[in-house]
């Protein structure tokens, strides 16, 4: 069985709301044109934080401004031979995205308009409808 793991983060801006980005059908088939928090998979051999700062430069040209706090582990076993571990973790950040091909818009969205969002990444709703992340 493959293991590997990804790393995502619930980012927020000064104003309070928080950034989520649709995915492309194009590039995600399979998932289609949801909405999602930024991440993605690590590079084996460097360090979380690493991975999960390149995730946000290179999927919206933006930087971290503080420390991300890690607030979630899933186990994602929807592939057969293949075990994804998703780490999740909230953070701020200044700035407007510049979104990368594997996504289409970007959007900053209220908690309440969060929490009423159709066509979400299901394992995101799951941190959400669970209270794992509290907005």
């Amino acid at each position: 069985m493959e293991l590997q793991v990804g790393v995502k983060a619930l980012l927020q801006n000064k104003e309070g709301k928080y950034l989520l980005l649709r995915r492309s059908p194009d590039k995600y088939p399979e998932a289609g044109a949801i909405w999602d928090i930024v991440g993605g998979r690590i590079d084996p051999g460097s360090p979380l934080l690493e991975n999960l700062k390149r995730e946000i430069k290179e999927e919206t040209g933006l930087d971290l401004t503080d420390e991300p706090k890690l607030i979630a582990a899933q186990d994602i076993l929807r592939v057969p031979g293949r075990h994804v571990v998703r780490l999740t973790y909230t953070a701020r950040i200044d700035g407007e995205p510049r979104i990368d091909a594997d996504h289409t818009e970007y959007k900053w969205f209220t908690g309440t308009e969060l929490k009423n969002l159709e066509n979400l990444d299901g394992y995101f709703k799951e941190l959400l409808d669970n209270g794992t992340i509290v907005l």
